[in-house]
């Protein structure tokens, strides 16, 4: 494919969402130039726009759930093909420190984000990304399905710290994007049963559909005794998928005693722990930061095995022209997973809402 010379990206500024024009980056040693197809508008994405993320300074460039095409290489790339349909892991170690050089890339002491606060995102016409960021799309998975790889390593990399979920009893706080894509691994690891909790009836119905074994209303004055009951024991696994001060008390009371609580959603500020329950009780609390490339694998073996409906996820589609209408349909609370087509042509499918 032709590359011009000028593209469209969208900049995440404190009072709009805009796209506007940019040279198109050229790959330099090492990287790859993807032309975008489509990208997801993540919570992260919502929060930093209202200036609510902890680590995205606005303005920024969105879009690190991306699905796109290679389309050139540096000359010292011979990893991927140009013409490669790929989906981007958008976490960007040094690879020097010591958490690089153990493994665990995810909790780089100098990490860069791509998408969330770095000088390029996904949801632009092109970008640049090392070509060891990038993971090679099976024929079998379409653009939409494809754009959930990211979303679901998330959850993928949460049931994997939290240690094997087989056979134990779960609860998941919060029926939205990455809590019911919890759902959907915590199932596929044999979890015995599984609450899940929300406020909106609407993401209960949801959840229900998609197999949570019962789901509570958040709200309910008695909610740690009603998850209990659905449960017949306490939790042995609490994935906190909301991250405020009352999901985590629920959390850590549901999880009593011997439970493990995992914090799987970003939290816009400081919150409070009972950290006398979760001495006394022996309760772990861990916490859980993006993913690995074996949490990608994994994401698109479950999307290729057809582990999740994607329908139920992808609630919305607009084309890039109207991203600003894509962040204000996810921070609606109506929809779950909302994508943003880059190349409408290419996903195969109008943009709709």
């Amino acid at each position: 494919m032709g590359v011009p010379e000028v593209m469209r990206r969208v900049v995440v500024s404190p009072d709009s969402i805009d796209v506007v024009e940019a040279a198109t980056p050229e790959p330099m040693p090492g990287e790859v130039l993807v032309h975008s197809v489509v990208a997801g508008v993540c919570g992260s994405d919502t929060h930093a726009a209202h200036g609510r993320h902890p680590f995205i300074a606005l303005p920024y460039h969105p879009g690190h759930e991306v699905v796109g095409v290679v389309a050139a290489r540096a000359d010292d790339v011979d990893s991927v093909e140009v013409g490669a349909r790929v989906t981007v892991e958008p976490d960007l170690p040094c690879w020097n420190c010591k958490q690089c050089r153990r493994g665990t890339e995810n909790l780089c002491e100098n990490l860069q984000f791509f998408g969330c606060g770095y000088v390029q995102g996904g949801m632009a016409d092109y970008f640049t990304i090392p070509a060891n960021r990038v993971h090679v799309i099976p024929d079998s998975l379409d653009y939409r399905a494809a754009a959930l790889v990211e979303p679901m390593s998330t959850p993928v990399h949460a049931v994997r710290v939290a240690g094997d979920v087989h056979g134990k009893a779960v609860v998941i706080l919060g029926a939205g994007t990455i809590g019911l894509l919890v759902l959907a691994v915590a199932q596929a690891h044999g979890a015995k049963r599984v609450v899940i909790t929300d406020p909106l009836a609407a993401k209960r119905e949801r959840a229900t559909r998609l197999g949570a074994d019962v789901a509570l209303d958040a709200g309910a004055h008695d909610i740690v005794a009603q998850a209990r009951a659905a449960l017949g024991e306490s939790a042995d696994v609490v994935f906190d998928c909301v991250a405020i001060t009352p999901t985590v008390r629920q959390a850590v009371e549901m999880a009593s005693k011997g439970g493990t609580v995992v914090v799987v959603g970003v939290p816009t500020g400081d919150v409070a722990i009972p950290l006398a329950i979760v001495q006394d009780h022996q309760i772990r609390i861990q916490g859980s930061a993006t993913y690995l490339p074996e949490d990608y694998a994994e994401s698109i073996r479950l999307l290729v095995d057809g582990t999740v409906d994607v329908d139920e996820i992808v609630t919305a589609q607009v084309s890039m022209a109207r991203a600003a209408d894509a962040y204000a349909l996810s921070a609606g609370g109506e929809h779950v997973k909302v994508l943003v087509g880059v190349d409408d042509e290419l996903l195969g499918e109008p943009a709709v809402n």
